[in-house]
Order: C-alpha cells, then structure tokens, then sequence
C-alpha cells in the first residue's frame, strides 16, 4: 500500500512529487508514454518565472525530476490500463499489475489531436507529426506546413523557419486565434505563408511511404488544390489522458477530469492537477502550482484519515 501515488511527470506530476516527499510521503511516480508531458517538446521556455534568459523545455523538467528525486519519490515506468475506488483506498492497474495507494494524484496532462485522415496513423513519424521541435530538424532546406490557428501552431511556424525553405500555416478561418503577440511574429516571418479558410483532406505519399504533399479544399468556395510539401505538423489541440478514469470520475463534456473544493475530484483521496483538469490556462506555471495545490490537498486528506 502506497501513500500517494502520482501519475505523470509533467510540472504538475513533478511539483506533486517534490511536495509530496518533503512531506516525507515517499510518493511512487509514473511516468507513461511521454515522460516529461508536453514541456519536453518545448525549445524556449520564457516565462516561467525564475529563468530570464529563458529555458529549455527538457531542462526544466529534468532539473524538476532531480529535485523531486533528491526529496525521496520514486519512479516507476507505466501505463495505468484500470482504475478502481475501494472508499478507504485506491487501485489502479499499471501494465497489468494492480497497484495499492491511499491517495491518488492524476497529473497525466493531455494528448495532441490529429486530423483523423486515412493512414494517418501509419504517417506518423513519416511526414506527419505533432511536435516540431522533436522533429524540425529533419526537415532542412524543404516545404513543410503545420496546421492551426492558435498560439502553439504559431509558435511551431515560427520554430520550424529555422529549418524549412517555407511554412505553410493552413487554417480552417481566415483570422488566426493565436495571442496578438503570437500572431503578429508568425505573420512577420517571410518564411511563413498563411493559407486561410482551409482544410486538408488526404496525404500524398511517394513510392517510399513519405509524405510528399497534401491535398487542400477551400472551405468558402470548395476549390481543391494539393500542395507540394515533406511534413505537416499539426497544431489543432489536445485530448485529456483520462481514458481509464471515465466513468468513475466526473469529467466535464470534453472529458477534463472536475476539480472540486481546489484539486479534489468527485472521490475521497483522488486529486486532480494540471492540464488533465485545465483547459483554459494550460501554463507550465499553472500546471506546477497545480501540482503544488495537489501534494498540500493529498498530505492534508491523509492527515484527516489518521485523526
């Protein structure tokens, strides 16, 4: 039986952690398929408060992980497959080994969308991505697009000028979502060519598998185009990790997991922080403090129990 267990290992999972050990918990982590959550696809972090100058993604996270390691967690490698509520305990199944715990702390953030197109699946990591800066550089001196309207597909043309000949930013509006901030460096690049009121309707592929281009339609007048390109990025959202939790835990109409009383869900000794329950703010200093709230919640709730 352990004390708390934490899921994930993004700001919020990893603050979750450092709290929870120096309250001498002697939390048990899970780090699933992305270790490190969405920060590690990240070049430049400039505001998280503390760094100036900036700071990589990774290294944030890695000194996070140091830090929480030095207080006592531990961490273990898994995906949490079921979960089930015993009232005075929890029991999660992590690769087909059921796990015991007191308290519960999900932090397993959320999972970048795709565009749901034939052999899409199969594409991934053959010109079709979500993370530009784990793959931009692949794709030197070519044509390549990302598709969105917001900040993070903003802040992926941008990234990607580094690399790529032209960045297409294919939009299904004709006006971008993104902070004017955001907006206005993507549409100062010379790099970067705005293809408005679109959407892609299928991947080309050459003979060896790769993406070589896609096809467009022009959502106002219904034209179809294709487009000569080595990868697309997309940039259009994230689904929240929350799979084996549904049904058991209240979720809003997106599948958020809902916060009640700070970082408490609908059950006793479940506690809920960072992007698996935040979808408006979605910082990494949000998410931390998050996780900060979470460990303060879980240590208070296991005090209650031993009272």
């Amino acid at each position: 039986m352990e004390n708390v267990i934490i899921v994930g290992t993004g700001c919020a999972g990893l603050t979750a952690a450092i709290y929870t050990a120096r309250a001498n918990l002697a939390p048990l982590v899970l780090e699933g398929r992305q270790p490190g959550g969405q920060l590690t696809t990240t070049t430049a972090v400039e505001n998280f408060p503390g760094f100036p100058e900036g700071v990589d993604g990774p290294d944030l996270i890695i000194r996070m992980h140091q830090q929480a390691e030095k207080f006592g967690s531990r961490f273990q490698y898994g995906i949490v497959e079921e979960f089930e509520h015993a009232g005075t305990h929890t029991r999660i199944k992590v690769d087909g080994a059921w796990r015991e715990t007191k308290a519960l702390i999900i932090a397993s953030g959320a999972s970048p969308r795709y565009l749901e197109l034939d052999r899409e699946k199969e594409l991934i990591g053959h010109g079709v991505t979500s993370c530009a800066t784990c793959d931009g550089a692949f794709y030197r001196n070519v044509p390549v697009c990302v598709v969105g309207g917001g900040d993070s597909a903003c802040e992926e043309a941008t990234f990607l000028t580094r690399f790529a000949s032209k960045v297409y930013l294919i939009h299904r509006r004709d006006t971008l979502r993104a902070s004017k901030i955001m907006a206005d460096r993507a549409r100062a690049n010379p790099k970067i060519e705005p293809v408005w009121n679109s959407a892609i309707t299928a991947y080309l592929t050459d003979e060896a598998g790769e993406v070589r281009g896609v096809k467009l339609k022009n959502l106002i007048t219904g034209a179809e185009s294709a487009l000569d390109l080595k990868c697309v990025f997309v940039a259009i959202g994230h689904e929240p990790n929350t799979a084996p939790f549904r049904g058991k835990l209240d979720t809003d109409e997106n599948g958020y997991l809902i916060q009640k009383n700070g970082t408490r869900t609908n059950l006793s000794g479940v506690f809920a922080a960072g992007d698996v329950a935040d979808h408006v703010y979605r910082q990494a200093i949000t998410a931390a403090g998050q996780g900060c709230a979470a460990a303060i919640d879980a240590e208070r709730w296991l005090a209650e129990q031993e009272s």
